[in-house]
């Protein structure tokens, strides 16, 4: 008898080469179903649509997260978003992508929105499943550290580059501002617009001046994060895991939040519908409303949730399709925006010492402030520091990547206020001071 239990007990052991995993899926699965992507893509039956970007990016961000989880040092700062980011980009640069996968990758991103796919769920998932108290002080005290970050990082920055021989001109609008700008779409492209105006130069002459900068900035951001990420799990005082601001009550709050009900998939298709209405609201109270769009979505699912209007199940839903989102799609959302939005020669072009160092200078005082402020204001340092980080993010694509280097992809909502309002601001500020000093 001891024989044959042990026997049947060994025939479900898992085979070592089975139990060697790429993200969720057994090594041999994950060859199996990246050779069908990849023979699909060179015959030319790779579909340009949100099937052929799914596929091509699933099996390009799960490798790549995968490694950059696993890789020394580089899982330290930020590994999987790095990593799932530049090395698509470096692809684009040395066409080492095919024709039919960039065209569904193309079609998938930019056809289907899927960045603001994304995003709405994100934000409808993680303001409906927050816990009230934490979002109202949440909301209500991070405009502090925004604030003197802001300030700090453009004292740093202006000192940095005046002493590296940039100049102090140049580093405060050339550097500086497109790292806190909010973004290429956002931020760079309307600030291109208005110094093409005072300067009299072209718009397509001030671009390349400013991209580099707001993408060094970007991914300088990305590695502090994963290293705050880090420092959070040796020094968890400092940390609350995802939680903004100390209530008071955090054991409480801790202990509802890891509280998981049951997924029910109706609820989650509930969830679908309330992120994609909040996401369709924010488009047509833009016509009437002087604030861009994504900022109505957040404030809406906010203010339905400080008053408690929406029933606890279909925030249930919400929250569900949110987790669901974050742990399946980030990695391949990051493989596209390499593909699209960061173009390699710009980061390149931007590898000066001087460069490097002022960028690093701007990031690091922005950060560090948000970092020492929090305990004035009962914040915990470490998401206080990553969302005043938010502030040099790539507008949206810069808060995916942040947030999925330090995992604290709750902070989401208020990543988005800290980039596109404080961008806005900057923008603003910016060329209103480049008219003033001719």
């Amino acid at each position: 008898m001891k024989s044959k239990t042990h026997g049947a007990a060994s025939t479900t052991v898992e085979h070592p080469f089975m139990a060697f995993k790429i993200g969720p899926l057994p090594l041999p699965l994950y060859l199996v179903l990246a050779a069908i992507v990849i023979a699909a893509s060179v015959y030319g039956k790779l579909p340009a649509d949100m099937i052929g970007g799914i596929a091509v990016m699933m099996v390009m961000g799960m490798l790549l997260g995968d490694i950059g989880m696993r890789v020394p040092v580089l899982k330290e700062i930020g590994g999987p978003a790095i990593l799932s980011i530049f090395i698509p980009s470096v692809m684009v640069f040395y066409n080492l992508i095919n024709p039919a996968s960039m065209k569904a990758i193309t079609a998938f991103m930019k056809g289907s929105n899927f960045l603001y796919f994304y995003i709405s769920c994100l934000v409808t998932g993680s303001i409906l499943g927050m816990q009230r108290v934490v979002l109202i002080q949440g909301f209500l005290r991070m405009f502090v550290p925004l604030f003197v970050g802001t300030l700090a990082c453009i004292a740093a920055g202006v000192a940095v580059g005046t002493l590296t021989g940039i100049g102090a001109y140049r580093s405060f609008f050339y550097v500086v501002i497109p790292i806190i700008s909010g973004g290429v779409g956002e931020g760079i492209l309307p600030l291109s617009l208005a110094y093409a105006e005072i300067t009299g130069l072209t718009n397509d002459k001030i671009i390349p001046q400013l991209i580099p900068a707001a993408m060094l900035g970007n991914v300088f951001a990305i590695m502090v994060a994963g290293y705050l990420r880090r420092l959070g799990e040796k020094r968890p005082e400092l940390s609350g895991n995802g939680m903004l601001v100390k209530t008071g009550d955090d054991d409480l709050l801790r202990a509802a939040k890891t509280v998981e009900k049951p997924v029910e998939f109706p609820l989650m298709g509930a969830g679908l519908l309330l992120a994609m209405s909040f996401f369709i609201f924010g488009q047509v109270a833009n016509l009437f409303i002087p604030i861009p769009a994504p900022i109505i979505m957040i404030f809406s699912a906010a203010l339905i949730k400080a008053f408690g209007i929406m029933p606890a199940k279909m925030e249930q839903g919400a929250y569900h399709l949110y987790r669901f989102i974050t742990s399946s799609l980030t990695w391949p959302l990051l493989v596209g925006i390499g593909v699209l939005y960061t173009p390699w020669k710009d980061v390149v072009a931007a590898i000066t010492p001087a460069y490097i160092a002022t960028c690093f200078a701007t990031v690091a005082a922005m950060i560090a402030s948000g970092f020492y402020i929090a305990k004035y204001l009962k914040m915990y340092p470490i998401e206080s520091a990553i969302i005043t980080g938010c502030h040099s993010g790539l507008g949206g694509t810069g808060d995916v990547a942040i947030l999925s280097a330090s995992n604290r992809m709750e902070l989401m909502p208020f990543a988005q206020i800290s980039t596109r309002i404080g961008g806005a601001c900057m923008v603003v500020i910016a060329a209103v001071a480049m008219r003033l000093l001719g």
